[in-house]
């Protein structure tokens, strides 16, 4: 992907001052993430980025140096609009049916599937690099969302396996439930019969019978209250081994 013609950077310095004045990291990530959100990840490239900034492809170099940091960029820009999110909302508060680190976990798994459904075409970006990059090489705003999950399990009570095991788990559930919701469930958008706009007709109804009858069912989101009764029953069973 680079076109510089180096797996590191450009072989000479080019200019960053594009159609909106001088670059930042900031506005960089801003542009790719628009871009991506527009488009798809497929239009992502240091050339189409620097088109869309007004500078030459080269100029970006010196704040992603791979197309791959650039990914992770995008990456760190999705968790960043997490931590705007929580921290412009108050921190949840005890309630008679849940305690405050319960609380707070279902406010990070909502604000977490919003910032998700606000950049679909993003999301495939927080498994794939995820299993790509170490966890002491990822971002400092996925970090930070580990540590504030991570403090929020020891909170109720768990101990240091406990803790790993229930991190797994929330963030298993939230990543998949996120990536189920945005999934394709739509054959052809212009038909208006059911079956025929699901593609009903392309399954074979003797060899998948449970599938064509959960079909319309399946494409309907689950929306926040599936997000927040999978995630009820998961605290649940974690809380129980806590004694909470």
């Amino acid at each position: 992907m680079a076109e510089s013609g180096s797996e590191t950077g450009p072989t000479r310095r080019a200019s960053d001052r594009g159609r909106y004045g001088r670059l930042s990291r900031e506005r960089v990530l801003a542009a790719a993430l628009q871009l991506v959100d527009r488009e798809g990840l497929s239009a992502l490239s240091m050339r189409r980025l620097g088109a869309e900034l007004g500078v030459e492809a080269m100029a970006l170099y010196r704040y992603a140096a791979s197309k791959d940091a650039l990914l992770d960029g995008l990456v760190e820009a999705l968790y960043l609009e997490l931590e705007e999110s929580l921290a412009a909302g108050p921190e949840a508060g005890p309630t008679d049916a849940a305690p405050a680190w319960r609380a707070e976990l279902h406010r990070i798994a909502r604000a977490t599937y919003d910032v998700c459904l606000a950049h679909p075409q993003a999301v495939p970006l927080l498994t794939t690099r995820m299993l790509a990059v170490p966890l002491a090489r990822r971002p400092l705003a996925v970090l930070k969302d580990h540590e504030r999950v991570l403090a929020l399990l020891r909170e109720a009570g768990l101990d240091d396996a406990g803790t790993a095991a229930a991190f797994r788990a929330f963030t298993a559930w939230l990543l998949g439930y996120v990536s189920v919701e945005l999934r394709p469930m739509v054959d052809n958008p212009d038909e208006q019969e059911p079956a025929f706009r699901l593609g009903l007709h392309r399954m074979p109804p003797q060899e998948l019978p449970r599938l064509r009858e959960a079909a319309p069912a399946l494409t309907e989101p689950g929306g926040p209250e599936g997000l927040t009764a999978g995630l009820d029953a998961l605290l649940d069973r974690f809380g129980e081994t806590a004694g909470s």
